[in-house]
């Protein structure tokens, strides 16, 4: 017990003292979370129940199966084909999207630059050398970002909120807009309180010409011993004729049939497809889901993001983009599969090359 009481009381030092596990919810946030509907008993709720853990194996076994079970084919045997778009000096016209592998995505839409989850280090995880990019995915920097309108958060794990990046962008950003509680992190690391927006779900910021809204994702949120006390979130950004549909990590429910209902036929919906595992069914979506959500969303068009460039799974890296092309072309579901850093173009929508099984046969 004692041994317990002191790690307990170690990693509690470590928490307080390095800046990158960021900062529980300060009084700014505190708030407005007390005003949430989704903020019960000191955390923030699902619509649904849902366990992080669904196997009956133990959570022990499960890590120890992730850590040192044999998973064949988890990351490529080369580098894979990145493309490096040069994006301060896109011509202010262009309404394109650039993703950077995983679930970090650079827009620009009727002249504004939003960036979402942005992830540049070279360690998505707390601990080091644990969650390390891909050979050839990692190629941008903070320093290859133009000025970014908006800076936009899902949530706060590593692999979404990313200290090291977020600092080296602090005077490059306009507004940051986040869920519930996320804005402590940014105040602690030297963000301006009047830059930061939190949103609670279903709630609007007014854009030029449009608006960012907050809206339902089935997850967990935390970055230390203390999980769920800020907000995890999907985004719908909304321009005079356009909507595009950031999912971030979620688990399948009836949100996405919810969304579809409400906001109409959304032009693109970007959902989470990858890291997935019967072991935590709940929390990320399998490939087959991800075609049902675009089609609850009535997307016109998806994006199957969260894959290529981390392993956090157990399922060969590849397979997410195997797996939902099959299921995309089942359902005739246009599916956007672009190289890391590769245009794509918002007003003229087209099908990609299945650049993967190359990476896989050479």
């Amino acid at each position: 017990m004692l041994v317990v009481v002191g790690c307990l009381i170690v990693m509690g030092i470590v928490y307080l003292t390095l800046p990158q596990f960021g900062h529980l919810p300060d009084a700014m946030s505190a708030a407005k979370i007390r005003t949430s509907p989704h903020f019960k008993n000191g955390h923030f709720e699902n619509i649904h129940e849902t366990p992080q853990m669904t196997s009956d194996k133990g959570t022990f076994s499960v890590l120890w199966d992730y850590a040192f079970g044999k998973h064949p084919n988890k990351r490529p045997a080369k580098a894979l084909p990145a493309v490096k778009t040069d994006l301060k000096h896109l011509s202010k016209t262009e309404n394109v999207l650039v993703w950077f592998g995983h679930s970090s995505y650079f827009m620009q839409l009727n002249g504004m630059t939003f960036l979402v989850d942005p992830v540049f280090s070279q360690n998505a995880s707390p601990l080091p050398y644990n969650v390390v990019p891909f050979s050839g995915t990692s190629i941008y920097r903070a320093e290859d970002m133009p000025f970014v309108d908006y800076l936009m958060i899902t949530h706060d794990h590593w692999d979404h909120l990313d200290y090291e990046t977020v600092k080296a962008l602090k005077n490059q950003v306009g507004k940051v807009v986040v869920g519930l509680g996320v804005g402590s992190h940014f105040r602690r690391w030297g963000y301006q309180a009047t830059q930061i927006i939190e949103l609670d779900w279903n709630e609007t910021l007014p854009i030029k010409e449009g608006a960012i809204t907050a809206l339902p994702a089935r997850h967990f949120s935390g970055r230390s011993l203390f999980p769920n006390r800020s907000l995890w979130v999907s985004y719908l950004i909304e321009t005079d004729n356009r909507k595009i549909y950031f999912g971030g990590d979620s688990g399948y429910d009836t949100h996405y049939k919810q969304i579809g209902q409400t906001v109409g036929k959304v032009d693109l919906a970007i959902l989470d497809c990858g890291q997935y595992d019967k072991d935590w069914k709940y929390i990320h979506m399998n490939p087959k889901e991800v075609v049902q959500a675009a089609k609850d969303l009535n997307a016109k068009w998806l994006f199957a993001g969260h894959n290529s460039k981390f392993t956090i799974a157990n399922h060969a890296w590849d397979e997410p983009l195997t797996q939902v092309s099959e299921w995309a072309q089942k359902v005739e579901m246009p599916l956007l599969t672009p190289r890391i850093g590769e245009k794509v173009l918002l007003d003229d929508l087209h099908t990609f090359t299945v650049w993967w099984l190359d990476s896989v046969n050479q």
